[in-house]
């Protein structure tokens, strides 16, 4: 098996797993996480109602190089601005997969200095 291949298999894995246990509530929403080579996302969703509370993504921040720590923590300053705004202040981390270190660590580190509690 090619090794990006497998790698997206042992992801998507380890996404399904945490799936199981995380779920957004009205009062509690997900906050999920998405890292690609060049950008990082982030996302507040309400499970119950299906619904995405708030976005932000280095790519809608206009962030110059969106592929490295710094702009990973701009993104978890600005969701969670918004979403304080939105009137959401508790949040579960959902990292879909990926190990909590680096970028995905200072996003949610950022988050946390933002305001937002998980």
């Amino acid at each position: 098996m090619e090794k990006n291949k497998l790698k997206t298999l042992r992801r998507s894995r380890r996404r399904r797993g945490l799936r199981k246990r995380l779920t957004g509530t009205a009062e509690c929403p997900r906050l999920a996480v998405f890292r690609s080579s060049k950008h990082i996302y982030a996302q507040v969703i309400d499970d119950v109602t299906g619904t995405t509370l708030v976005a932000a993504g280095s790519v809608a921040a206009k962030i110059t190089s969106g592929s490295n720590v710094s702009a990973a923590q701009e993104v978890g300053k600005l969701i969670a601005e918004k979403a304080k705004a939105a009137g959401v202040v508790k949040v579960a981390f959902d990292r879909s997969g990926f190990r909590y270190h680096g970028r995905i660590k200072a996003l949610a580190d950022a988050a946390r200095e933002g305001g937002l509690k998980f």
